[in-house]
């Protein structure tokens, strides 16, 4: 092949089969607004909220989600971004690599299963708001009870399909502004409510330290008690799952996709800004505003969905809050079931694809039930694609170690890879056998199927050709890796740098942006600690619901101004 018609060849592969050029890779400063808008989401609400009626106690909630939490960072850090990397492929690709059509297609299937019913589940959590509008009643049945709550699921439903067939990109850059927003709100609605559940328990609206917090936790929020009464979960329980809620991504590897783009394997790290800020922050926030509304209405936790919940704490930003976190979450995951049913179905468009998922997504976001279990929902989905990534893993990490060839089923021209898929398949039937004979908590599952697989896959590869050497095979990858770089570098010259938006206007809009967030959250601090009866409490707690509403419209406004004024300056660059 000469240089010319390998150049030509190159320029007619789709862009997701190539690495990611250096000229697109981006900064630190990037995965961390990355991490802390998607993993600030209307799950929260649910999550926190679980842990109540699961009944964690408050010393296992505070170490416990910090050390899972920990561990996930970790798993991300070095697991997913060092393949990510050093391979700068998303898993899709390079999973073709090494697995052949058969295996990538079963894997498209558990996508399509997996963001299907996380799609639904978000559309469930936003119409929570929407219902609030209608005087509809909570839907806390695994089925709907109520004929306007399912219209109000359709049309919901119905706008974010249609948003991810013809406007994700728009969506997509949208979400990227709720990060800063939506950790703020977390936090200013805990800080609101807190006094009313101090009032309850200590019989004033004040704390005098520390273990004011504690003994308020103990006795109102994090009992360990869960709802039927019974002893709760326990540390170990809480920081099984705060690690396990992410395997998809990190064991999972699904979010190669997103860190191929880093300039280091050490932007893992980054990861902290959704884990700490998101995660740990928002669940503990999310369980003292659910604790919070159950007071106030004189009801219990498990009684309570996410829009009683937010609208108590945030007033008419809460509507916002559950709304714009359970869509655009929903949105992105519809996208992602799109794209791996796309991938299925190949000889039809992705829209109609995307449109035919999401009419099925809707169907299911009529049931309650699928919000209502998200911890075990997450990590049964983990379960389900950590063999995968372990497959992977064995491939990119083992095999180099103890001399097996890598990429020895592209070599070998296979498009189906029996280690790949009779692994996955062994994973699986491991690793949710552990769990029907109850070996231990199902939260840890992940770890055993990830060591199994592993094993495994490298037993059966060893069979199938991995142990041989392809010297001819190798020097032909070598020599495509040399002519890829050298289109990306023509490519480069020919995109130019992105320009920066240094204009004085950009700098006062972004400046009016952050400062709404920043007095958003010195109301909530005022309600907080300047409320020392429950009177100026109520009057502080108005002044915050009608100013914080203010402070969220004109933040998002000026936010999206500076974004589509940076986006006019690089029409070039992708989303």
């Amino acid at each position: 092949m000469t240089a010319d018609s390998s150049q030509q060849a190159i320029a007619n592969m789709k862009q997701e089969q190539l690495p990611v050029p250096e000229h697109r890779l981006h900064g630190w400063t990037h995965f961390v607004g990355l991490y802390a808008g998607e993993h600030v989401a209307a799950t929260e609400f649910v999550i926190g909220a679980t842990f109540v009626a699961l009944g964690a106690s408050t010393t296992d909630i505070l170490i416990g989600l910090l050390v899972g939490n920990i561990l996930a960072i970790l798993s991300w850090t070095l697991i997913t971004a060092p393949i990510a990397v050093q391979t700068r492929l998303s898993l899709y690709t390079y999973l073709h690599k090494i697995a052949g059509d058969s295996m990538t297609n079963l894997y498209n299937w558990a996508n399509v299963l997996i963001f299907t019913v996380i799609s639904a589940a978000m559309i469930t959590v936003s119409c929570t708001a929407v219902r609030l509008l209608f005087n509809i009643p909570a839907q806390l049945q695994w089925y709907p009870t109520d004929a306007l709550f399912v219209a109000i699921v359709l049309a919901v439903g119905m706008i974010v399909v249609l948003v991810a067939m013809y406007g994700f990109n728009a969506v997509a850059e949208f979400s990227g502004l709720c990060g800063p927003w939506l950790v703020v709100m977390f936090v200013s609605g805990a800080l609101v409510l807190f006094p009313a559940l101090a009032d309850a328990v200590l019989g004033r609206s004040t704390l005098d330290g520390f273990q004011d917090f504690i003994t308020i936790g103990d006795h109102s929020i994090w009992t360990g008690v869960n709802a039927q009464g019974e002893k709760g979960i326990g540390l170990l329980e809480v920081i099984g799952f705060a690690w396990a809620a992410n395997t998809i991504t990190h064991f999972g590897l699904i979010d190669m996709a997103l860190l191929r783009y880093a300039k280091r394997s050490i932007y893992g790290l980054c990861t902290s800004a959704g884990m700490l800020f998101g995660h740990y922050v928002a669940w503990i926030a999310s369980g003292i505003m659910g604790a919070g509304t159950a007071v106030l209405l004189k009801s219990t936790i498990v009684e309570l969905d996410p829009g009683d919940v937010a609208y108590r704490a945030l007033g008419m930003s809460g509507y916002v809050i559950v709304i714009i976190a359970g869509w655009t979450t929903a949105n992105a995951n519809l996208y992602r079931a799109g794209l791996a049913a796309q991938a299925i179905f190949h000889n039809h468009s992705r829209k109609m694809v995307t449109f035919t998922v999401g009419c099925a997504t809707v169907v299911i976001a009529c049931f309650p039930f699928v919000f209502g279990q998200m911890l075990p929902l997450l990590t049964y989905a983990g379960l389900l694609v950590v063999p995968v990534g372990a497959i992977v893993f064995a491939e990119h990490f083992v095999f180099p170690r103890i001399g097996f060839t890598r990429y020895w089923v592209t070599y070998r021209k296979l498009n189906h890879s029996t280690p790949a898929v009779g692994s996955w398949i062994a994973g699986l039937i491991f690793g949710f056998g552990l769990n029907a004979m109850q070996v231990m908590s199902f939260y840890y599952l992940f770890l055993p199927t990830w060591l199994f697989t592993i094993v495994v896959y490298t037993l059966l590869a060893k069979s199938y050709g991995a142990a041989e050497k392809y010297p001819v095979e190798e020097e032909a990858e070598r020599k495509m890796n040399v002519a890829i770089a050298e289109f990306q570098r023509v490519q480069a010259e020919e995109e130019g740098e992105p320009i920066e938006d240094h204009s004085t206007l950009s700098k006062v809009f972004r400046v009016i942006s952050r400062t709404s967030l920043a007095l958003t959250l010195v109301l909530a601090v005022r309600v907080m600690f300047w409320s020392p009866n429950m009177e100026i409490y109520v009057d502080n707690r108005d002044l915050f619901y009608t100013w914080a509403f203010v402070f969220t419209i004109t933040y998002f406004v000026f936010a999206y101004v500076v974004l589509r004024r940076r986006k006019a300056l690089n029409p070039q660059i992708a989303s």
